[in-house]
């Protein structure tokens, strides 16, 4: 078992999921269905970031790249009453992309022991990419 140590305590890696999204797929969506589709997958915050740069669409492609990667942490995929809005992905101060779980997602997630899910998330004009990984905290003192 890979255990990290993580600020005061341990930590252990419980999942790690993976995604990559062709850019043209999610434009194809957005001209067929346009806001409802950013709705629906973006938090307002998300949404807020996204439309906040110059060309969002690789923004938007990474964001859900990102939130697959962690259903897959998750070892669900999207389905039941998971809303792709359960996945919350925002930037902290330094850019760092922060997971923020709730509702269906954050149930699992407590079920497994998941505490924290690390994002790196990376794009081109053509492909998004993410990696997330699940860590449980063993509260184990340093």
């Amino acid at each position: 078992m890979l255990e990290l140590q993580w600020g005061a305590g341990r930590m252990r890696i419980v999942a790690h999921g993976f995604d990559l999204v062709d850019c043209r797929r999610i434009q194809d969506v957005l001209e067929r269905h346009g806001d409802r589709f950013l709705a629906r997958i973006l938090t307002d915050m998300e949404r807020r970031y996204v439309e906040s740069k110059r060309d969002p669409l690789p923004h938007i492609a990474g964001r859900f790249a990102a939130k697959e990667a962690v259903l897959k942490v998750l070892g669900t995929g999207w389905r039941g009453a998971i809303a792709w809005t359960d996945v919350e992905v925002v930037n902290d101060r330094a850019g760092q992309p922060v997971v923020r779980l709730s509702g269906e997602c954050e149930r699992i997630a407590q079920g497994l022991g998941v505490t924290r899910v690390l994002v790196s998330i990376s794009h081109t004009e053509k492909h998004a990419a993410a990696s997330a990984i699940g860590l449980a905290d063993d509260g184990a003192a340093a």
